[in-house]
């Protein structure tokens, strides 16, 4: 009667879009980031004067650099997460095409700056590394298309997936970029694998990927000489891997204390490929298991939120992009302790360069989107009888 009288109280407009961003976003995932990326500017502190003494720059030029791409990243990666799962998707569709396109036009347009690798887009001010911002979007596609292919008479999302990754894989060899390709190769097969693959498949690709090693090996001696040097028993104390080995064992438990290292002066990717060795020696073991923590924080927060989730496609990409940036962390670690051959691969969000931080952003950005919180049951329901 109130009501036919006065007119219905006015409703609310619902939770404040913030309000559920931060109710619903892993919110450990990204502090994570966050203190990655403050770990990277104290080291970038350290680790990139030299450099920059040697370039004719200012001695801070390459963190401040650091600082404004980080600043790109983490906005792309909080504006990505608060996005929809049907808009990400879309997003990285679209990143893919971009990527794939640029990627086949490096040998035209691309340049080396003299590393004897075709990576880079050069714009004056910057340079542009497209098979960093591929990954992301390429996971995103491949899980789209394999969770696509398990409806009915859907595409024949695997077989799609797969021409593209041998594709992808065939262009970054070309470059040469073995450890991208090895990256590419890795994230199709955990994403065909969560969706049910048989062991026999992911046992022919890892072959096929021991074969094009092979030839690799032969026929490229970009690739040789980096095979050779870490087969070998004598280890070259001038070059970069000697120099990293050294700079860890220096370090030992607690470091040789700030400031005081001196692999920065000899290294010249001490502030990129070989951050770790500068963390390692100034810092010891206790950075450097810090760094390790959480990144296994990171991986193993995704996952368990992950294994609640029913949707395949978010299942699938979700697991393929955090699996694929731990790979990425470890194997730039294994090759600064010698236990894996160089492969040229940044630390995520510690290492310095523009396109790794912002495609790390883009790759959490997606993350934190598919591992939100929504109301759904847990895959464990579907087993549990009422």
């Amino acid at each position: 009667m109130t009501e036919m009288v006065h007119g219905a109280a006015p409703s609310s407009g619902g939770e404040a879009i913030l309000s559920r961003w931060w109710r619903t976003t892993d919110l450990w995932t990204m502090t994570c980031i966050l203190l990655l990326f403050s770990i990277g500017l104290l080291l970038g502190f350290a680790a990139s004067p030299p450099l920059a003494e040697k370039n004719g720059f200012a001695p801070f030029h390459y963190v401040e650099r650091q600082m404004i791409f980080g600043a790109l990243s983490i906005v792309t990666m909080i504006a990505l997460s608060m996005m929809s799962v049907k808009l990400v998707r879309r997003l990285a569709v679209i990143g893919f095409v971009c990527s794939f396109i640029s990627l086949i036009l490096l040998p035209i347009f691309g340049t080396d700056f003299g590393k004897g690798a075709m990576r880079w887009y050069t714009l004056g001010f910057a340079s542009l590394q497209p098979s960093e911002f591929l990954k992301p979007c390429f996971i995103v596609v491949t899980a789209w298309m394999i969770s696509a292919s398990k409806e009915i008479n859907g595409p024949p999302g695997k077989l799609i997936s797969f021409v593209l990754t041998i594709i992808i894989s065939a262009f970054l060899v070309l470059q040469p970029d073995f450890g991208q390709a090895c990256l590419i190769l890795f994230g199709w097969s955990v994403v065909y694998f969560v969706a049910g693959a048989h062991i026999l498949i992911l046992i022919g690709v890892a072959a096929a990927t021991i074969g094009l090693g092979t030839f690799a090996y032969s026929y490229s001696e970009h690739f040789a000489r980096r095979i050779d040097g870490f087969l070998s028993p004598d280890l070259d104390p001038r070059t970069q891997l000697g120099y990293a080995t050294n700079a860890i064992q220096e370090g030992g438990f607690f470091g040789v204390g700030v400031g005081e290292g001196q692999v920065k002066w000899s290294l010249p990717d001490a502030h990129t490929d070989f951050i770790i060795a500068v963390a390692a020696e100034e810092y010891g073991f206790v950075l450097v298991g810090l760094i390790l923590t959480i990144y296994a924080a990171i991986v193993c927060s995704s996952l368990a939120r992950l294994l609640r989730e029913r949707d395949i496609f978010v299942r699938l990409a979700g697991t393929g992009l955090v699996c694929m940036f731990g790979i990425q962390a470890v194997i730039n670690i294994g090759v600064a302790a010698r236990l894996l051959p160089a492969k040229g691969m940044t630390l995520p969000f510690v290492s310095y360069g523009g396109s790794s931080l912002i495609a790390g952003g883009i790759a959490i950005g997606i993350l934190l989107a598919l591992t939100r919180s929504r109301p759904q049951k847990n895959v464990a329901d579907i087993f549990i009888k009422e």
